[in-house]
């Protein structure tokens, strides 16, 4: 199926540049269940096992509990139904990046390759690797909360970075085996623990689903700031559109794989809530700081604790190998753009793969790992993701005006992609409000906004003259 027209793009440089653009093409290897496993991988992370802790400070009840979790899997939902439609149209490497450069042009998609470079993937991979780091020391029976454990974190993270980058440089059936294994084992994991909670948990406690709505339990500003704890957790759903431009057959199988891999994570998430509540009461919820973990204890003991600590470290393995893959290609798009180097994009002779961007990626990983902690990784994540998360979204209303002839139409259009864009604002208004979370998303949106400087200074430099 022909691709409808749109602006230069790095599939299409002039004559002068037809050997790199040749040097440009990454083979398209990664097949439907594959992709899924991408998806799936990319978004379970350490956040089911250890998230719920927080939102549950916010929302005590039960039933706001379940209600946020579930709030965020329709926000997800929204997203991928679109995206489907847009990456099926646009099936590229780079994904979001292609898809807001050809609906807004090359500022705002440079912008968002800018964010990914300074902020988003590298503050995702540290603190990923953070997480496998801590509980691989903890198996080895240290607390990775003291010294010289607490060193060896750092340490132990940027190894990990290393090793999953060196699958993903050697080939992507080698980066696409480890997230298949990966993903395979985790949600597995995540099954186990819900069907135990549910077959042993739920006929010793009856369940903590009452009262359903404590008095005081909910408030709309604290909803709001749990909103964005839940959707660090569900990110990664669109991760998959990085690698575009590898998935066989993508016109049909992108779509199938945003939605079936969005709807496997909602239905996971919901579960292993409710089997938290099978087992544990909502105030000890809140203060499990691993609420699988304190669950598989009430039902296996000591091994349900090791069982537990061993799923998050295969867990968050999976999920760094997948943020390697795709937030790679991203600066392989860029450069074949003419936003970044041009060697970033040259594909690997031997192994067909970004090497380049690989390195790089992992490269600025292993920096923010050992000079951040967790906290300070995690937090810039949501506040700097959604707004282009928005702006790939909203591509979709650019591209129906021009008459493109999509291989999926999301349903429910315009009203579906407009509850995704109306709930980011939303989003974003109440954490610049509320003052605990003022200063660091103002914080982290002044970065994004310091690109524009810095675009203008790289155009002006490399002599660009080009119309964004």
């Amino acid at each position: 199926m022909a691709e409808p027209a749109f602006a230069q793009t790095s599939d299409s440089f002039s004559d002068n540049d037809s050997s790199f653009a040749r040097a440009s093409a990454l083979p398209r290897r990664l097949g439907m269940w594959s992709a899924v496993a991408v998806l799936v991988g990319s978004t379970i992370g350490s956040g089911i096992f250890r998230s719920p802790a927080g939102i549950a400070d916010k929302l005590p009840g039960p039933l706001p509990l379940l209600a946020i979790w579930l709030t965020g899997g329709i926000f997800a939902l929204c997203g991928a139904l679109t995206l489907a439609e847009v990456a099926g149209a646009l099936p590229r490497t780079g994904g979001v990046y292609v898809f807001i450069r050809e609906a807004w042009g090359r500022l705002p998609a440079f912008l968002f390759g800018w964010s990914e470079l300074v902020l988003i993937r590298a503050a995702a991979l540290g603190a990923i690797s953070t997480t496998f780091s801590e509980y691989l020391i903890r198996v080895l029976g240290h607390d990775p909360r003291v010294a010289p454990y607490s060193r060896y974190v750092h340490y132990v993270a940027a190894a990990a970075i290393l090793l999953t980058a060196t699958f993903n440089y050697v080939g992507i059936k080698w980066g696409a085996l480890v997230q298949n294994v990966t993903t395979l084992a985790k949600t597995g994991a995540v099954l186990l623990i819900i069907v135990l909670a549910l077959a042993l948990g739920l006929p010793q406690t009856g369940g903590n689903y009452t009262p359903a709505v404590p008095a005081g339990s909910f408030s709309l500003p604290r909803f709001g700031l749990a909103l964005v704890s839940v959707l660090w957790v569900y990110d990664g759903w669109a991760d998959v559109s990085f690698v575009g431009g590898e998935v066989k057959d993508p016109e049909r199988n992108l779509p199938r794989v945003l939605i079936f891999g969005t709807l496997i994570i909602i239905g996971l998430y919901l579960l292993a809530n409710i089997a938290y509540l099978a087992v544990l009461p909502v105030d000890q919820i809140r203060q499990s700081k691993l609420v699988a973990a304190d669950v598989a204890e009430r039902l296996m003991g000591a091994a349900g604790v090791a069982f537990v600590a061993t799923a998050v470290m295969v867990s968050t393995f999976g999920t760094l190998n997948g943020s390697v893959m795709t937030g790679s290609r991203i600066l392989f798009a860029m450069a074949a753009d003419g936003l970044l180097f041009k060697p970033i994009a040259i594909v690997h002779k031997r192994f067909h793969t970004p090497g380049v961007a690989i390195a790089l990626e992992a490269g600025l990983g292993v920096v923010f790992v050992l000079l951040g902690t967790f906290e300070q990784l995690a937090d810039t994540f949501v506040t700097a993701i959604v707004p282009f998360y928005a702006l790939a979204v909203g591509a979709v209303f650019v591209f129906r005006r021009r008459g493109y002839q999509p291989p999926f139409r999301v349903p429910g259009y315009p009203v579906v992609p407009a509850i995704f864009i109306v709930a980011t604002i939303l989003l974003l208004g109440n954490a610049i409000i509320d003052p605990t979370s003022r200063v660091p998303t103002l914080g982290v949106l002044g970065v994004i906004l310091l690109g524009i400087p810095v675009y203008y200074a790289t155009r002006s430099f490399s002599g660009v003259s080009r119309v964004s």
